[in-house]
């Protein structure tokens, strides 16, 4: 979020204006800096831990405490409860791997919504931002990211058989199609960059509605992430997942990556993390964990968080 979608959100964020890209999807916007300022932070400040230690003393303090809370955006594939009342998505999953071999048993859930992961991770409502949440300069001058746990292509939901020959944003600005996408995602700014009309976007809520709309003609395309948009038409009749493609960022083809998102002052938390996230990556535990999602291996990455935070 992917998720929903900023996580990135997992998911729903949004903006007076559009800044540079994210996760899977989901931009930090109007809204979601209103609420930080709502919490007494501004939206670009990095908001310390009570503890003013080098690198933070949260890991220490959560071995202790045996539970890290963990800030969900309600997001499928990357973060959500299922109907059975359980946590899972691939990012809490990830995070139960982790956070173990971390000395800490226990993971809690803090559902919110997307837009509100950053703020309430910086007025510690929750821990760290299990969401999936896209890496981004934006984002980086808020929190600290771990390396990304996947990397992402985008692709579009169009009727069977592709009617309008949609394969990327140029071809929906230069066939003059209906195209929406999810509240805050990404691929809102992937379409005007293209130069798609802003006013003329229908946002929906997430893939769910964006393939309603496509199976009822509304609009002929919806864009999403590779992964959401061929995991929700598998069971339709009237619509298709198109081949994934990297959207143009400044004139270059972009390729998006999601992972944790920490407090800026637990840098101690988030290198640890770090180290584990490699050995899993490394063993090939990763993949395995994640793939009952709906991921592939070409959605796995050696992408660091440094080189999305630079845009």
């Amino acid at each position: 979020m992917a998720p929903p979608l900023g996580n990135d959100g997992n998911d729903t964020e949004k903006r007076a204006e559009i800044p540079r890209p994210s996760r899977r999807s989901l931009l930090v916007g109007a809204s979601a800096l209103g609420a930080v300022g709502a919490l007494g932070a501004a939206g670009c400040s990095r908001v310390a831990t009570a503890a003013g230690t080098d690198g933070g003393d949260l890991l220490d303090r959560l071995k202790a405490q045996g539970v890290v809370r963990l800030g969900i955006a309600g997001e499928i594939p990357f973060g959500y409860i299922d109907k059975n009342g359980e946590l899972t998505g691939e990012a809490p999953e990830l995070a139960k791997a982790v956070f173990k071999r971390l000395g800490i048993d226990r993971v809690q859930p803090v559902p919110t919504e997307f837009g509100s992961l950053i703020p309430g991770l910086n007025s510690q409502q929750f821990d760290v931002v299990s969401a999936g949440m896209y890496i981004n300069p934006e984002r980086c001058q808020q929190v600290i990211f771990a390396d990304p746990d996947y990397q992402m292509l985008d692709a579009f939901i169009v009727r069977k058989g592709n009617p309008k020959g949609l394969h990327d944003y140029k071809d929906v600005v230069a066939k003059k199609a209906r195209f929406a996408t999810g509240t805050g995602y990404a691929e809102i700014q992937y379409a005007v960059e293209a130069g798609y009309k802003e006013s003329d976007i229908l946002v929906v809520p997430d893939q769910v509605a964006g393939l309603n709309a496509v199976e009822a003609g509304r609009v002929d395309v919806f864009a999403g992430t590779a992964l959401t948009t061929r995991e929700v038409v598998k069971k339709s009749r009237k619509a298709e997942s198109t081949k994934p493609f990297a959207p143009l960022v400044k004139g270059k083809p972009h390729i998006d990556g999601g992972g944790f998102a920490f407090r800026s002052a637990e840098t101690k938390l988030r290198d640890a993390f770090n180290v584990e996230l490699r050995k899993l990556k490394d063993s090939g535990e990763l993949f395995r964990i994640l793939k009952p999602f709906g991921f592939t291996k070409a959605e796995m990455t050696d992408m660091t968080a440094k080189e999305l935070c630079r845009g």
